[in-house]
């Protein structure tokens, strides 16, 4: 039975500008076991007719048929598939991989056919077997002789169990003893498959060959015993794009496409590596210093940014979220000598190109927004959900009330703070009011002692925070200070320096009740003047305030909350609201619409609710502040906020202020420019190290050229090729990732070290794991495509070219 066919072939190199034809016109048909020697001289086309029939060079025309089935219209995976399943090669230097063992470079070919690993083991083991190596499974290459190196390519031809066996000068290396046992191995293989053997032993030839045919000058001259044609066989087939089951149809596993698994290509590069460890490793090292200060860079941010996170927590997370009645921004806005705006908002009239200088006023406008607090939003913020409420720490609301108090720090009474308004422009003597103003040493503190304990010290003996309305508390800088006018306001003019307890413990100040402090004419009101003071400082009706505790800012404070003086409760404030809202004077102020103090007609209704606001006749808040009980609960409170503004219109909507938020943005803002930066030069050195893995890889695929064609006789892929330099580039930059990674963890001890000594702030240089994780994929990615083009070069390397590498 006819297993190949050779019609008409011809093979022609090119030369520059000649032709050389290698084979010309041969036409033979061989059966399917025989043992066929080709003789000729060197350089008669041997070689090139033993290449065109294993699929390692295509004919230019004619055809090649195997099992009936025409090669015409094979495509490059079609030959890959066919070396593979149909052809056995045996070289006259072996071509073994030397990096893998006896048994796996017996096991390669099967690889690409998608056999299991139990069956490639049993049927390696099987051919090794046969050809007298079972007991060799475990050696490398170099640790055999010639004649055992020639056996194991013998066993790696037969393995996949190919249809033809071609034996390209298989005894050109061996001594004549050896080559007689090659050949017995040969000849006993020829009883079951087609053994073609190329060679210049014509007394071998004569002795073992079944059929002899020589060549000259790439045409056949003669064949011993030649295979005439058979009328009856039925005409070749040509391949099909669809191949019937292999049950059904054998030729259907000559088109079944072959394929390198990620790990067989993986186990190539890696045990390839192992044979240039030294170089493998300072390339991984070296690969690794961009990784490295990647890495730095990011683990000192990481740390930064916990430590600010943590720092930022713990200082502002009381900073309590602040609804106003207004919010306002001010701009600058240049206007011509006429009032005009110039520029009219956007760059028209920037950079004139006439010859004037213009000159202009620079006019200050206010852009605001009104928080309307209505009952219906009060409401809203009273009716928090749990899921919210668990977030929040307190909710202190502000008020416009006035607070008459006055103080006695030496011998004499004098006023302290007044919401007497001279004129309705509203310019107060001290207009004493959280949410319109505070006055200058005299601010309601947030009703969080947690909070104020987070940024302040109490210093002093017996000093302690304030337990009820009649208590406030004396603020201090860093210095112990405070301003000079501070004392003038108490009355206190000497200059003289001060112990902590001529403050703590003792009364100085007192708030007089609406009704006590105005005194009723007609239809006006005038306010007690100095004569009356110091009745009214000791009066019973008066809340009489002692200073229970000093504040300090603290030393790591990232900012200070109150300014210097004193600070009094939410609690003195809601019980001068509940007074002054009955007084004499705000039921007045309700029913006129002059000032009952002044007599003066108020501007405008705006100028009027000031009024009742600071008299009490109106207790709507000014304000509101709520406090989340952590950094993370503002989220929480903010997105409830967001929620009440939904499909309202712009004037409607209540607008908060988070200042937390605004200082962890700058912050954090300037933290990423400068890791950016940071970063930006230390990919210089990843650049470095790419382009060197690429001139590595480069080199790797030079020192594996044979090792190429070995894999592409045995069917693999160009992308299979390219498949195992990418593989190879992969463990460099995977090894270079972890080396870089686990140096910085390491570089992280000393650095941490020098970093606590000289600022004192512990493990700041803190590499984050997923952060670890993406370099090391990232230098994987690198290595890729710095391998990229070296791996697609040796996949278009010629397969006939890198077997004759040396």
């Amino acid at each position: 039975m006819t297993k190949l066919i050779l019609s008409d072939i011809k093979k022609t190199y090119r030369l520059g500008n000649e032709t050389m034809p290698a084979v010309n016109g041969v036409s033979l048909r061989f059966r399917q076991n025989e043992f066929v020697s080709i003789l000729g001289p060197s350089g008669c086309g041997k070689t090139t007719f033993l290449n065109v029939i294993g699929g390692l060079d295509q004919y230019d025309s004619g055809d090649l048929i195997i099992n009936g089935l025409s090669t015409k219209k094979f495509k490059n995976a079609d030959w890959d598939a066919y070396r593979n399943r149909s052809i056995g090669f045996v070289f006259q230097n072996y071509n073994l991989i030397s990096h893998q063992s006896v048994l796996h470079n017996v096991e390669i070919s099967m690889t690409l056919s998608g056999v299991s690993v139990s069956e490639r083991r049993r049927r390696a083991i099987e051919a090794l077997k046969a050809v007298g190596l079972v007991d060799q499974l475990k050696k490398k290459p170099a640790q055999m002789s010639g004649g055992q190196m020639q056996r194991v390519a013998i066993a790696r031809a037969l393995v996949n169990n190919p249809d033809i066996i071609l034996a390209d000068e298989p005894t050109g290396a061996l001594d004549s003893h050896t080559s007689e046992q090659v050949m017995e191995i040969l000849k006993e293989i020829s009883k079951t498959r087609l053994v073609i053997m190329v060679t210049h032993n014509s007394e071998l030839a004569e002795k073992y060959s079944s059929r002899i045919i020589r060549m000259l000058d790439g045409e056949i001259q003669s064949d011993s015993n030649p295979l005439a044609e058979d009328k009856s066989e039925a005409k070749p087939e040509e391949d099909k794009s669809e191949a019937k089951p292999e049950s059904v149809n054998s030729k259907a596993k000559r088109l079944r496409k072959t394929s390198m698994s990620m790990v067989t290509a993986a186990s190539l590069s890696y045990k390839n590596l192992l044979t240039k460890r030294g170089r493998t490793l300072i390339t991984s090292f070296a690969g690794s210093i961009g990784i490295i200060g990647v890495a730095l860079v990011l683990a000192l941010s990481s740390g930064l940014s916990a430590y600010m996170e943590t720092m930022q927590s713990d200082t502002l997370a009381g900073f309590p979220i602040t609804i106003t009645r207004t919010t306002q921004t001010l701009q600058v806005e240049p206007r011509d000598g006429n009032g005009n705006l110039l520029g009219a908002g956007d760059d028209e009239g920037k950079f004139p190109n006439d010859n004037l200088i213009y000159n202009y006023d620079s006019q200050v406008s206010t852009r605001q927004h009104t928080n309307n607090l209505t009952a219906d939003y009060l409401d809203y913020i009273s009716a928090l959900p749990d899921s919210v409420e668990d977030a929040v720490n307190n909710i202190s609301y502000t008020r416009g009330v006035g607070m008459n108090v006055l103080a006695k720090g030496s011998e004499t009474v004098v006023q302290y703070s007044s919401a007497v308004r001279n004129d309705d422009s509203f310019q107060s003597q001290a207009g004493a009011m959280m949410g319109g103003g505070s006055d200058a040493y005299w601010q309601e503190m947030p009703d969080n002692h947690e909070y104020i304990l987070s940024l302040y010290d109490l210093i002093g003996e017996g000093s302690r925070m304030p337990e009820n309305k009649n208590e406030i508390l004396l603020v201090v800088n860093e210095y112990n200070q405070i301003e000079k006018s501070f004392f003038e306001k108490l009355g206190i003019t000497s200059g003289e320096n001060y112990q902590m307890n001529d403050f703590i413990g003792k009364q100085l100040l007192t708030v007089v009740p609406n009704d006590e402090y105005y005194i009723r004419d007609g239809e006006l009101f005038t306010s007690a003047t100095g004569s009356d003071y110091e009745k009214l400082f000791d009066g019973e009706n008066g809340v009489h305030l002692t200073v229970s505790g000093i504040l300090r800012i603290k030393e790591d404070a990232a900012t200070n909350y109150f300014s210097e003086g004193f600070v009094y409760t939410p609690e003195l404030t809601n019980h001068i609201v509940l007074s002054a809202q009955q007084s004499e004077i705000a039921l007045a102020q309700i029913d006129s619409d002059k000032n009952v103090i002044t007599d003066v007609p108020f501007a405008d209704n705006a100028a009027k609710e000031q009024q009742l606001l600071l008299f009490g006749a109106d207790t709507t808040p000014t304000g509101i502040s709520i406090y989340p009980k952590n950094f993370e609960s503002k989220e929480q409170i903010k997105e409830y906020l967001d929620v009440y503004n939904v499909n309202k219109p712009d004037e409607e909507q209540i607008i908060y202020t988070d200042m937390a938020e605004m200082i962890t943005s700058v912050t954090g803002t300037l933290l990423d420019t400068v890791s950016y930066v940071l970063i930006g030069f230390a990919a210089i050195s990843l650049l470095v190290s790419t382009i060197m893995i690429a001139i590595i890889t480069y080199v790797s695929v030079i020192e594996r050229t044979k090792e190429i064609g070995v894999l592409r006789a045995v069917g693999a892929r160009k992308k299979d090729i390219s498949r195992v330099f990418n593989a190879e580039t992969m463990i460099i930059g995977l090894t270079a990732g972890m080396f870089g990674v686990g140096l910085t963890y390491l570089l992280s001890i000393p650095i941490n070290i020098v970093i606590e000594r000289l600022v004192g702030i512990s493990s700041l240089a803190l590499l984050n794991p997923g952060h670890a994780i993406i370099l090391i994929l990232g230098s994987i990615a690198l290595t890729l495509i710095a391998g990229f083009i070296p791996s697609r070069m040796a996949a278009e390397k010629d397969p006939v070219e890198a077997l004759r590498t040396e």
